[in-house]
């Protein structure tokens, strides 16, 4: 069977979705490999190893010629519908807001799986992409902060004087938060976090973070599906950003990174509690690209917000892991390869539905749209 690996389209996108590592790991299953030229280029990964790997280099990708098709960034509504019917596309398809490609990835009958719909359980692992790609992003996120703002992030005793450390507050304490204090701690800041879910204080203290406790009137916890947190209620919402406002202010870094999978990211920060932050404090926002978690954030873009004495800096971040695209790629390259070798056996690749990670990363397969939610939201544009 023969596999494509596709040169990303979407302007600012430099990862792969194979390195030469994984084009060994997929030819050693008995699948052949084709990339085209300059795939990999921007994220290190030349022509010449991957030919070396086994790889043949291709101009490009003839959707007749291909039974599997390795993206990063969600396929443009044209690509999907030039391939065959029973083609398998593996790569993120971010399905609530790419609906128009999901209906022609579904119209061409193509057998599509996306990352983002990969089980959040011990077997899948390997396979998990959001995780993989997010434990970049936190790491860029606190290189981004350090990068803008205008002081020391470590403690320095000189003697011209004592200069005290930043405090950094991060909100969200999945796997991009979890990165951004571990990574903020090592380069010497204080680093304190929230997360509105249960298990988040003992992960924030793992990492070197001081956890903050919120008096949110629990109503229920408020862990959801997959580890990720669930959005709060309208009441809660308010009370929440009411009672992490001090904290706001008396942050020198604020890193915010709460996202809810599917949906627009939660709103934690209001322009009213960025304009409590002392001048020079920096705010990056890595939910920029769903919504932000920062009032007025524009992904892309630095924004100076006026306050007393200067300006606070607003950071809509965006393609936050292509900006480290080598080892974003080998991380992201390795999941796809890995969920692939679950449905490979004698150079054949055949979805089981009886596995539960095919079955739940499986998008559309059959003409149909296989993912509930996914499928509703298309219902309801007709």
């Amino acid at each position: 069977m023969q596999v494509g690996v596709r040169r990303e389209q979407r302007a600012g996108e430099r990862r792969v979705a194979a390195t030469p590592e994984t084009v060994q790991q997929l030819i050693a299953l008995g699948l052949d490999v084709a990339v085209e030229t300059n795939a990999g280029a921007e994220a290190g990964y030349g022509d010449a190893a991957f030919a070396a790997a086994g790889a043949s280099i291709v101009s490009r990708l003839a959707p007749e010629t291909l039974n599997i098709l390795l993206h990063v960034r969600p396929l443009e509504p044209a690509a999907a519908a030039e391939l065959l019917p029973g083609t398998i596309t593996i790569g993120f398809a971010s399905p609530a807001s790419e609906l128009s490609t999901v209906a022609a990835l579904a119209a061409a009958g193509v057998s599509s799986f996306a990352l983002e719909l990969v089980p959040r359980i011990s077997r899948a692992q390997s396979m998990d992409a959001l995780s993989s790609q997010s434990l970049v992003s936190g790491y860029r996120a606190v290189l981004e902060a350090a990068l803008r703002y205008p002081r020391f992030f470590p403690l320095y005793m000189t003697a011209a004087g004592t200069i005290p450390p930043a405090r950094v507050l991060v909100l969200g304490a999945g796997v991009a938060g979890l990165q951004a204090i571990g990574t903020a701690k090592r380069l010497g800041a204080r680093v304190s976090a929230n997360d509105i879910r249960a298990a988040s204080a003992d992960e924030v203290a793992s990492m070197g973070g001081t956890f903050i406790r919120l008096d949110l009137d629990a109503q229920g916890a408020a862990d959801g599906a997959g580890g990720y947190a669930r959005e709060l209620g309208t009441d809660r919402a308010l009370r929440q950003r009411a009672l992490l406002a001090p904290h706001v202010a008396a942050a020198d870094v604020l890193i915010t990174t709460a996202a809810i999978p599917g949906r627009a990211a939660p709103l934690l920060v209001t322009t009213e509690m960025v304009a409590g932050m002392r001048a020079g404090s920096v705010v990056v926002d890595l939910a920029a690209e769903s919504g932000g978690n920062v009032e007025g954030v524009v992904p892309g873009r630095d924004l100076q917000v006026p306050v007393e004495g200067g300006s606070v800096t607003l950071v809509g971040l965006q393609d936050a892991a292509s900006a480290m695209p080598s080892d974003a790629s080998r991380l992201f390259a390795k999941n796809v390869a890995n969920l692939l070798a679950l449905m490979a056996s004698d150079g054949t690749v055949v979805p089981d539905f009886d596995d539960e990670v095919v079955a739940g990363a499986c998008l559309t397969y059959g003409g149909t749209v296989r993912h509930h939610a996914t499928a509703e939201a298309l219902e309801a544009l007709k």
